[in-house]
């Protein structure tokens, strides 16, 4: 199965930035207090950078390849580079001022509408903060894993499914042991050249895990090895972003570990840190109880659960006796 590799929430997201820069562009400017005005200016140029943007995200791959020079290089003190964008990292701060800007277009032409653009200024805030939050976790220091039983020995055999440019692949290393990891992605996200792999080998190259990692391109609703190949296996912040394939991807997950092994899933639910960086389309996420569903329809005993740096995790165990 080929999926299509993009997060669920990119075309809303897509939608809301042309419906809003549109305002800014066309409705703002024209009311009595802002039109002729230098105010209405500065609403033109912030409704033309937002409808832009929200055209980049509609945007074939190639684009994304061309525009590769907007990816900021978040390097830590030992070179780590996990291909933030430009983009993700400050989208949480142009919706702030976005919605600020509508906000005070309604706040001079209809003062006794105070209540809709207070709220609208709150949800600034909450987005301004979003964005304090998610740059803060671009730096590996900032934990992308909880403490939880996961490895059933020092020499396992672990997948790390959907392991971009290497976060989630270089935690592991820290507490693995003697045993190995198969880092497993598409590499193909738009917004990277080569999709991330090179970022990935650049990362294990610094990390001196060459000889400990096997870098193995696939999809997660068709993963190319045998049933119960696995000791464990970790997702972080992949099956959320996959739409109606997120039963599949847990499936051919939990097919590939073997009997007793357990799967780490950490996933983005409906909640005040998501709230905060994606506002009302943390609503559309999948919910904690809805997770429990999926897990548990594809065969998965659930031994653990918990929330860690605003995620929801869990740890899902293959019974040893599969039905």
């Amino acid at each position: 199965m080929n999926t299509k590799a993009v997060h669920s929430h990119a075309s809303l997201v897509g939608l809301f930035g042309l419906v809003t820069g549109g305002v800014l562009c066309f409705v703002l400017p024209e009311l009595e207090p802002l039109a002729g005005r230098a105010p209405a200016v500065v609403f033109r140029v912030v409704g033309v950078a937002v409808v832009a943007w929200s055209l980049y995200s509609f945007a074939p791959r190639w684009v994304g390849r061309r525009f590769e020079w907007l990816r900021i290089r978040a390097r830590d003190d030992r070179g780590y580079d996990f291909g933030w964008s430009w983009a993700s990292l400050n989208a949480p701060w142009m919706a702030a001022g976005t919605v600020w800007a509508v906000a005070l277009g309604l706040q001079l032409e209809l003062p006794s509408a105070w209540p809709a653009w207070f709220a609208l200024s709150l949800l600034g805030v909450g987005w301004l903060l979003g964005g304090m939050a998610l740059r803060s976790t671009r730096r590996l220091d900032v934990a992308p894993l909880p403490l939880v039983d996961l490895l059933r020995s020092d020499h396992d055999l672990v997948l790390d499914a959907g392991c971009g440019a290497g976060r989630t692949t270089l935690a592991l290393s820290k507490v693995l042991g003697r045993g190995s990891i198969v880092a497993l992605d598409r590499f193909d996200a738009y917004y990277i050249d080569g999709g991330g792999r090179a970022l990935l080998e650049r990362n294990l190259r610094l990390a001196g895990l060459g000889d400990r990692v096997r870098i193995e391109p696939g999809d997660l609703t068709a993963l190319p090895f045998p049933d119960g190949h696995f000791d464990s296996a970790v997702s972080a912040h992949v099956i959320d972003h996959m739409k109606q394939h997120k039963e599949a991807a847990l499936a051919e997950i939990h097919r590939v570990l073997a009997p007793g092994g357990r799967l780490l899933l950490v996933v983005w639910v409906p909640g005040w840190t998501t709230f905060a960086l994606a506002n009302v389309f943390s609503f559309l996420l999948t919910s904690k109880a809805g997770w429990r569903r999926l897990a548990k329809g594809v065969g998965f005993d659930l031994r653990d659960e918990g929330t860690f740096n605003g995620n929801w995790f869990a740890v899902l165990e293959r019974p040893l006796a599969t039905p």
